[in-house]
């Protein structure tokens, strides 16, 4: 166990752990591969870069790039530092980026190639000067960097490894990931140096039992916590071997990275796995190696898990975890599998159920989740008011309802507020209605959840029309799609003459959730 009271320092600590590991593959992507020897020096050569640069300990970085060895390269390397990575998901649009930039005030972006374009149009709109832009590309990549934008790879050449990692502490800020809000707006949640480690030692090796032999591949991106934990903080952790893929995580694709390169844990969400299933190219037990499967971002469908498990023998491991408690603190075992529900709390993490009261409730009875554990964040940067609101002394409340059986398991019931979560990331129906009505024949809109025939969550739409004009679904998703990151655009439109309402004109969502509930 980690003496807290001494410097300590994520990245080298992951780092020290495989010295004796420097042959051994650590990293397959799109374009080679990465030994752990590569991946110390490397990461030790970013470092300096870093500081060499001018970016000084505590200032952040914007960490925007698709999952491939310079990720890890970057977010290791700017730990070893003591600078503070700022991961963020890649298929924003330039206005969340222009804003993500200003809120944290970033220094420099390290990103790659095909990120340049958009990233053009954030800094054109952002309120911030960046002061270096990275680009890490492909040896065989052509196109010529626009000014202000330097490849990475001559300017990590250009600079010898740290020779000494920067004596942070278990508690200092680490990384920053970002959450989504009800009002639209991301929130930068503040990790320290100290909470993946936890994730590791309470989750990763004992639940999910990663062994140095192991090959781990996830389908959920390195930006997201989930994605950090499984194809990070765990693998790395043990000494096994990971797959990055930057493309989008399709049947297709993830069936390819299954059969060529043989993972034996793969970490997934329940869309794809429905997805998958549903594939006619869904390959055969005989040509893959998956002994277990995780599963988190939304509840799994016990229908999807079974399936599964009768096609290749492999279980699915049904968690729920949290950007702000950054990973699984609630989970199915491999010895302790009910499908249908999340599982049981995680050991080290304590969990409680509570009424609108406060008080705990009885079992058999819904109840708001709170969670007390060592891994979670220190704050929303410059949010007091939804810090105080999330994080309540010891406990952090989830914004999810659960359930608990007299067994002690626990099984989902929705969520406390009207966010939603799709395809694992939440979309705020604020955002999407307040879109939707940008459009000039659009008077109002309401957005619900849907339950497909997955018994997954897909984004539903209401849409009043204004008086004597009118629009198609298609036209309207497609309006969305140009102006709101892709996976937020509505899955289904329903066309209707009004909206129901309180006295006081507020829109009852929950009346159109009725609704929708009666007609499937």
């Amino acid at each position: 166990m980690i003496d807290f009271s001494q410097p300590f320092n994520f990245a080298q600590h992951l780092l020290a752990l495989n010295t004796r590991r420097a042959d051994k593959i650590a990293y397959t992507d799109d374009h080679g591969t990465l030994s752990y020897g590569q991946l110390e020096e490397q990461a030790r050569r970013l470092a300096q870069a870093l500081v060499a640069s001018g970016v000084h300990r505590e200032e952040r970085v914007l960490l925007v790039m698709h999952d491939m060895r310079e990720w890890v390269i970057s977010f290791l390397g700017a730990m070893y530092a003591g600078v503070v990575p700022v991961a963020v998901n890649t298929l924003l649009t330039a206005e969340d980026y222009a804003y993500m930039l200003e809120h944290c005030r970033a220094q420099a972006i390290l990103t790659n190639g095909a990120m340049v374009p958009m990233l053009q149009q954030a800094l054109a709109k952002a309120r911030h000067e960046v002061n270096h832009i990275w680009v890490a590309q492909p040896q065989e990549a052509g196109p010529e960097l626009p000014p202000t934008f330097e490849s990475m790879q001559p300017w990590l050449a250009s600079h010898s490894p740290m020779l000494h990692p920067a004596p942070t502490q278990g508690d200092d800020p680490g990384f920053w990931l970002y959450s989504s809000g009800s009002t639209g707006k991301p929130k930068g949640t503040v990790h320290t140096h100290a909470n993946p480690y936890w994730t590791a030692q309470l989750y990763g090796t004992p639940v999910l039992g990663l062994q140095e032999s192991d090959v781990c591949f996830s389908a959920a991106k390195l930006y997201f916590a989930y994605g950090l934990g499984n194809a990070l903080t765990f693998p790395l952790s043990v000494g096994a071997s990971v797959v990055l893929m930057a493309e989008r995580p399709t049947p297709d694709a993830t069936f390819a990275r299954w059969t060529q390169h043989q993972p034996t844990v793969f970490f997934g969400a329940p869309t794809g796995f429905a997805g998958m299933l549903a594939s006619p190219h869904l390959p055969g037990r005989e040509q893959v190696s998956l002994r277990m499967c995780s599963s988190a971002g939304e509840a799994l469908p016990g229908e999807i898990a079974q399936r599964f498990k009768a096609h290749f023998g492999a279980d699915i491991l049904d968690g729920i975890g949290s950007t702000e408690m950054l990973h699984i603190f609630l989970s199915n075992r491999p010895d302790d599998i009910r499908y249908g529900s999340t599982g049981k709390p995680v050991p080290g993490y304590e969990v409680e159920l509570r009424a609108e009261d406060g008080k705990p409730v009885a079992d058999g009875e819904i109840g708001d989740l709170y969670i007390n554990g060592p891994s979670a964040a220190l704050m929303y940067w410059s949010n007091r008011d939804k810090t105080r609101d999330t994080f309540q002394g010891a406990w952090l409340k989830s914004g999810d309802k659960y359930v608990r059986d007299a067994d002690g398991y626990y099984t989902y019931a929705g969520r406390s507020d009207d966010m939603l979560k799709v395809s694992g990331i939440y979309v705020s129906p604020f955002e999407v209605e307040a879109t939707l009505m940008q459009h000039p024949a659009v008077l109002e809109a309401a957005v619900i959840g849907k339950i497909d025939a997955d018994g997954l969550t897909k984004t539903k739409s209401f849409v009043v029309c204004k008086p004597g004009q009118s629009t198609t679904e298609q036209e309207l998703k497609a309006f969305v799609k140009e102006r709101l990151a892709a996976y937020k655009y509505p899955r289904f439109i329903e066309f209707v003459t009004e909206l129901p309402k309180t006295a006081t004109g507020k829109i009852q969502r929950f009346r159109l959730r009725d609704m929708e509930s009666k007609t499937e």
